[in-house]
């Protein structure tokens, strides 16, 4: 390693980034000859999926993806939300450990960016700026600070060379997980990492993530149930977002809220999904439980984090609603219609496919078929998608993949339902829907 050189630094350039992919790779290939020379040595003839999908191929694959940020790691927590129940465990406990934070760039590293962005002598605008972040995740980071005026900010800063290596991290995560034998030769995963890309260099765009945060400010204007950071335009460009600072809890401490409020919260969760659906035709797709905050004083969600956020057409509302609408009413036959309106169908897909499908789609709309205030905490809702979203993907004749639109809608449900059952909320899912749409 050159002196002068944090290894705990973001790299940067495109060189350094496939460099650090290409070592991940050599290593996992070293670790692969030791463990076989071990097993062959003890008299066992081991499978490549065993010798590749070991514990400390595991955690080099994991490290190395959260050291590169950006497009490489985020790649890894697109597949573990949206293919994580089609793909080995092994694999899939990969790469659900890049959905914790990232580790932050160095302090060096950090003066760098903000010289470079906000130009020399940026302080001037602080009277107190923390270098130590709050956040640290896939794309930035983020930062306290007090404006010289008084205000409280919070600066979500981009690592640098994200946006520049978007495009070839993305295909160079893809290839290495082609390589490994990782994933199947038959699992057409193109479409996802198209749509990948795009996603990313929207997210990568702080300007764009500034628009829909003033966009869902002005939708949610009339909700007194939740509180959004105002942007502070001065101070944002494409590379540094500056906000409020806005007070709260993590949205776990509802766990001791009384049941009354943590029913209410939920409630308010799924109401908001049925009107970012039919009513705005705009969704924050990014379910991860840190970009909600609970204000317990005023009993105000906060909600953060909208890089993510999505239009869906008019035509896709239209047949999102068909296929909701047929799911409460137990119509398999009008679930059938809207999920090919929707693309989940391949135009040559099995009938046996098709009807394991529908019975995944029935199983999730269990709450919208519930009369009355569906139970999340004592529900093994979850699981059990899960368990049939495993035994259609162990038939490998099946794999495709569903439209981009469907895949990010997923993760916002299933992200939600994971946070309803989390806190043990209750909600009358059917009720809410009918009173949006």
């Amino acid at each position: 390693m050159k002196p002068g050189i944090d290894p705990h630094a973001v790299p940067a350039s495109r060189l350094s980034r496939l460099v650090r992919l290409g070592s991940l790779a050599s290593g996992v290939a070293g670790n692969m000859l030791a463990e076989g020379a071990k097993q062959w040595a003890q008299g066992r003839r081991p499978k490549m999926s065993d010798l590749l999908l070991t514990p400390a191929n595991a955690r080099r694959v994991a490290e190395q993806l959260a050291q590169l940020r950006g497009a490489a790691m985020k790649v890894g927590q697109l597949l573990s939300m949206d293919a994580g129940d089609l793909l080995p465990p092994e694999l899939s406990e990969i790469l659900a450990r890049l959905r914790a934070d990232a580790r932050p760039m160095p302090m060096s590293q950090l003066v760098a960016v903000l010289n470079a962005h906000w130009g020399e002598g940026w302080d001037r605008h602080f009277s107190r700026f923390s270098f130590s972040p709050m956040a640290a995740a896939s794309i930035g980071q983020v930062h306290a600070a007090e404006h010289r005026n008084g205000r409280r900010l919070a600066i979500k800063v981009q690592y640098p060379g994200v946006r520049q290596s978007i495009s070839s991290d993305v295909d160079n995560v893809a290839s290495l997980l082609r390589l490994s034998g990782l994933l199947p030769k038959t699992l057409d995963i193109q479409p996802l990492l198209d749509e990948a890309k795009r996603q990313l260099h929207e997210e990568a765009d702080y300007r764009a993530e500034a628009a829909h945060l003033m966009h869902f400010r002005a939708l949610l204007a009339d909700s007194p149930d939740f509180l959004l950071p105002e942007v502070e335009e001065s101070l944002t460009n494409g590379n540094i977002l500056a906000m409020s600072h806005v007070e709260g809890e993590p949205v776990e401490s509802l766990l001791n809220a009384p049941q009354a409020e943590r029913d209410r919260v939920v409630a308010r969760l799924f109401e908001l999904l049925f009107r970012e659906i039919f009513e705005f035709g705009l969704v924050q797709t990014d379910p991860n439980f840190a970009n909600y905050r609970y204000d317990a004083a005023a009993g105000r969600l906060i909600l953060l984090d909208f890089g993510a956020s999505r239009a869906y057409a008019p035509g896709a509302v239209v047949a999102y609603r068909r296929l909701l609408e047929s799911a409460a009413g137990g119509d398999r036959a009008g679930i059938s219609d809207a999920a090919e309106a929707v693309g989940y169908f391949q135009a040559d897909i099995r009938d046996d496919h098709r009807e394991a499908v529908l019975d995944i789609f029935e199983i999730a709309c269990e709450p919208l078929r519930h009369r009355g205030a569906y139970d999340f905490g004592r529900s093994d809702l979850a699981a059990r998608i899960r368990d049939a979203g495993m035994a259609l993907g162990m038939d490998r004749d099946f794999w495709h993949t569903p439209p981009a639109d469907a895949l990010f809608l997923h993760r916002k449900v299933a992200g939600l339902y994971l946070l309803a059952a989390k806190l043990g909320g209750r909600a009358d899912v059917a009720g809410l829907m009918r009173a949006i749409t």
